[in-house]
């Protein structure tokens, strides 16, 4: 089965500091390597990589299926929404891509 993927954006100038803080908490649960432009996750649903830059944070999430996919969303997005609260951030606008 071919691996899908979805792509995440957030417009922010505090993208680095997100991107290190999703990764450092992360890390208390799965494989993490990062830096302060880059990271990658091993989600339980599928590996996650992250960039930032002065546009924002990215995120890439990919997985087996439709339902694995949406829980790797949801990983992001609610913790993203614990550490942007004051910017307001609900969720990230999210694009799908073709199968990896």
């Amino acid at each position: 089965m071919p691996q899908l993927a979805d792509t995440g954006t957030f417009a922010t100038a505090n993208a680095s500091r997100y991107l290190q803080q999703l990764c450092r908490h992360f890390a208390h649960k799965v494989e993490v390597s990062f830096d302060a432009a880059s990271g990658r996750a091993a989600l339980p649903s599928g590996p996650a990589t992250f960039s930032a830059d002065a546009q924002g944070l990215r995120a890439q999430v990919t997985a087996d299926t439709p339902e694995a996919l949406e829980q790797a969303r949801r990983i992001v997005d609610s913790h993203l929404a614990r550490f942007a609260f004051r910017e307001g951030f609900e969720r990230m606008e999210w694009q799908g891509a073709a199968p990896a």
